[in-house]
């Protein structure tokens, strides 16, 4: 199965549980670089697909926990270029890996040659939340040619002829986002977006995963239905960034009537 086959075969086998699949997103090095390797596993054990951020100066649709992540990965030397070297180099995890990264670190490495060192590392597909579809046509056929995905985003405000064409041109699975704004804000899922929500599942031929806000139990089960998967990014980011197990973290937002393990500063 190619990479980017993998990531829909993972969303789709967790959704047919029951449950929306976890797609678990991690700042590459943070909190500790040393321990990149160790928490990639424990994310992963957790997870159905794993993406690893990569860090960049200007985060601009993060919010200040990603942003925060971010700074403080770069402060110890981690870069797109280290982040594959440590893939390629690690026992591979069984789940899928997805890299989000802005446009400029992978024009900095060289869009002819990132696909190569992508698959050599194991990566099945990318997210870039600066790169429009229409200017995609580069990055995408390098990345076809490989068959890793390109995973394209739609928003509450995105028009309808508009999220017809991101939802045709997505691959491996749809991001939904849940708000317009940065990540890590607290989601409560009003009529609005569940309505939202199931117009891009009615739209796409891939997963639909939702992200942007989403901590907690309760909000994965409003979403039950409506998603075959939600992202899980700036709480994530937290219980790393704290010390906690990420493992049973995530285990635990699938767990029903869990409360979820909110951080000290909720809403970012």
């Amino acid at each position: 199965m190619s990479g980017r086959d993998s990531i829909s075969a993972a969303v789709r086998a967790a959704a047919a549980q029951g449950e929306p699949a976890l797609v678990a997103f991690m700042t590459a090095g943070y909190p500790s670089r040393e321990k990149f390797r160790e928490h990639l596993q424990a994310v992963a054990a957790g997870a159905d697909v794993v993406e690893i951020g990569v860090p960049f100066t200007d985060p601009m649709a993060d919010g200040v926990t990603i942003q925060r992540s971010s700074h403080a990965a770069l402060a110890q030397g981690v870069s797109l270029r280290w982040i594959l070297s440590e893939l390629e180099a690690m026992p591979r995890v069984k789940t899928p890996v997805l890299l989000m990264s802005y446009l400029n670190p992978l024009l900095a490495f060289g869009i002819g040659r990132l696909a190569d060192a992508a698959a050599r590392a194991g990566v099945s597909g990318f997210i870039v939340p600066d790169l429009p579809l229409d200017e995609s046509a580069e990055l995408q056929e390098a990345l076809n040619a490989r068959e890793i995905a390109l995973v394209q985003m739609v928003t509450p405000v995105t028009k309808p002829e508009r999220m017809k064409q991101l939802c045709a041109g997505s691959q491996g699975f749809v991001y939904a986002v849940t708000m317009t704004g940065t990540t890590g804000k607290n989601v409560a899922v009003p009529a609005e977006v569940i309505g939202y929500l199931d117009r891009v599942r009615a739209l796409a031929s891939v997963p639909v995963c939702a992200g942007f806000g989403i901590r907690s139990r309760e909000q994965v089960e409003l979403l039950r239905g409506h998603v075959d998967g939600v992202v899980v990014g700036s709480a994530l980011v937290e219980v790393l960034e704290r010390g906690a197990n990420a493992t049973e973290w995530l285990q635990m937002l699938r767990t029903p009537g869990a409360a979820g393990e909110n951080p000290v500063n909720p809403v970012k």
